[in-house]
């Protein structure tokens, strides 16, 4: 082999320290880039850690709203059932008292033929038993109608809630002064 001239030598230690250039460029590169992909892994290391308890926070938030609206969910439903039975309750009482408010507008409906009926039981009552006997014999079983009625004259005639209307008592009087007082 061939020594190399001077020129060459200067030539290939000029390549060598171009190419030793370019290696420590590209090394102070590389170890450049190595720091920003460093920097960025413990950013993004950060950032999840970050976003992980954020993401933590948030679903623990979730639970207990969760767990919040699950008791008063529960609460609504007890409050709904205990309304449902109150308006059962009612709605029985309201048919009760609808039942009672016909039955008293029946009687309403029939308070003049009953107060009619019972000025006519109380002049009877009035004018007492017929002296003869045969009648005495009928004013006996009419007493025994009334007794296996359950009905009593004396309650017809002392009853409080029996009112005569001003034409029976007036028709009252006149019996009373036209027929007198029988014994």
């Amino acid at each position: 082999m061939s020594v190399p001239s001077p020129v060459q030598i200067k030539e290939a230690n000029a390549h060598l320290a171009a190419v030793h250039r370019r290696v420590s460029e590209l090394e102070r590169r590389l170890a450049a880039a190595e720091n920003t992909v460093r920097e960025q892994a413990e950013s993004l290391i950060r950032k999840d850690e970050q976003l992980r308890a954020a993401t933590q926070e948030i679903t623990e938030a979730k639970d207990r709203e969760i767990s919040f609206l699950h008791e008063k969910l529960c609460s609504s439903e007890e409050t709904i059932q205990k309304f449902q039975c109150i308006i059962k309750e009612k709605d029985g009482l309201i048919l009760q008292l609808r039942h009672r408010s016909q039955i008293l507008n029946n009687i309403c409906k029939s308070r003049p033929l009953l107060d009619s009926m019972l000025s006519y039981i109380a002049e009877a009552e009035r004018l007492g038993s017929v002296a003869g006997g045969g009648d005495t014999v009928m004013s006996m079983s009419i007493a025994d109608e009334l007794a296996h009625s359950n009905c009593s004259s004396n309650r017809l005639v002392n009853h409080k809630d029996f009112s005569l209307s001003e034409d029976d008592i007036d028709e009252q009087d006149l019996d009373e002064t036209m027929f007198g007082t029988t014994v």
